[in-house]
């Protein structure tokens, strides 16, 4: 062809302005996922000897969005600026020291694909983040220490605040060109009114390290705060997320796990079990002896129980109560049930053996009035 041909303008472009312009858009769209996995993959390399236990296709899954992005917006953007109209095209005015300067459409282009660019940027980042704790994790489960369990998810959030703060403050000097340090420092009582409604995010914070230096709990450990009970599922930034035995998720932020009563029931060696039984007056003393004993014996005998004491404790307006208190080894609370079943049963079984029988509201009729026994 020749080359007057493409120097040929329509609605104020060259034709080899268009075709350059189209060209570019299709080489992104064609090899924008060739591409971002050839990326992937090499930027993979970095990680290789750290992450020798993961597979390479996770790191690929994590990348492959952003990069493809970013490559999109770039080749947008080589596309566009293949063009000169409209780009010149002054859009609105504005007064800068006293003189009037006109913004085109290609300068707000520009500050439009700066901005998409560093947002693919930092999402990079955070998936890079997401990748190392990932790496984290899987180690963390070989390990015994659940603390560690605990330690990761905890640092992958803070890593990740970081990230979006410093996103946050690169865009509006680069893109808006805000003198951040500048904005600070003119907030003003504008920032003390900031900096109050932040209080509590503040004291999540301190609550969160709190809780990974004293180590009042690990992740898997059952708690009890003011009276909440749960399985510990994830401390994170702001708050902590428990799993009741119900299987309803609990939230609770970090100040009111370390500012409340908290009960750590894992860490208990045995779980108390106290309750009171009733047998009837006409129960003779000798086989109330022998019932207490036997009911103490078998307790005594089973090899997940200790401290077990049975004792005829006092003279109820109905019963003749015995007291039965005894502790059961810190197992798994299924087991833990089973046992308290299994001495329940015995108890009715050794009443019913020595002909006794269990005691429970009664009237009679005294003298023509009902009272009760």
């Amino acid at each position: 062809m020749d080359s007057q041909f493409f120097e040929q303008i329509f609605w104020g472009n060259t034709l080899r302005a268009y075709f350059m312009f189209g060209g570019i858009i299709l080489l992104g769209l064609l090899f924008k996922r060739i591409v971002s996995r050839f990326l992937s993959q090499l930027l993979f390399k970095l990680f290789k000897k750290f992450a020798d236990e993961v597979r390479i296709e996770t790191f690929v899954a994590l990348l492959l969005k952003p990069i493809e992005f970013f490559i999109s917006v770039s080749s947008l953007y080589l596309a566009i600026n293949q063009l000169k109209h409209p780009l010149e095209v002054i859009i609105f005015h504005y007064t800068k020291a006293k003189v009037v300067e006109g913004f085109t459409l290609g300068e707000l282009l520009d500050k439009i694909f700066l901005f998409l660019i560093i947002l693919s940027v930092f999402w990079i980042f955070l998936r890079i983040i997401d990748f190392v704790a990932h790496v984290f994790m899987c180690k963390a489960a070989k390990s015994e220490n659940r603390a560690d369990d605990q330690l990761v998810p905890f640092l992958k959030e803070l890593f990740k605040f970081i990230v979006y703060f410093i996103g946050f403050f690169v865009l509006l000097g680069y893109v808006f060109e805000v003198n951040a340090l500048s904005l600070i420092t003119g907030l003003g009582i504008g920032g003390i009114a900031i900096a109050l409604a932040a209080k509590e995010s503040l004291e999540n914070l301190i609550g969160s390290f709190t809780i990974f230096i004293d180590k009042p709990f690990t992740v898997g450990d059952l708690v009890k705060v003011d009276g909440v009970e749960g399985t510990i599922e994830k401390v994170g930034f702001r708050s902590t997320v428990l799993r009741s035995t119900d299987k309803t998720t609990i939230i609770i932020p970090n100040r009111a796990m370390i500012d409340g009563v908290l009960e750590n029931l894992t860490r208990r060696n045995y779980r108390r079990v106290k309750f009171n039984i009733g047998i009837t007056y006409e129960t003779k003393a000798e086989v109330l002896k022998e019932v207490i004993a036997e009911i103490n014996n078998f307790i005594t005998a089973n090899p997940h129980t200790s401290d077990s004491t049975v004792t005829f404790d006092s003279f109820a307006d109905s019963a003749l109560t015995i007291q039965v208190l005894y502790l059961v080894e810190n197992i798994d609370y299924n087991e833990y049930l089973k046992i308290k079943e299994e001495i329940n049963f015995k108890i009715v079984e050794l009443v019913n053996q020595y002909e006794s029988e269990f005691a429970y509201p009664t009237q009679r009729t005294v003298g023509g009035e009902k009272k009760s026994t």
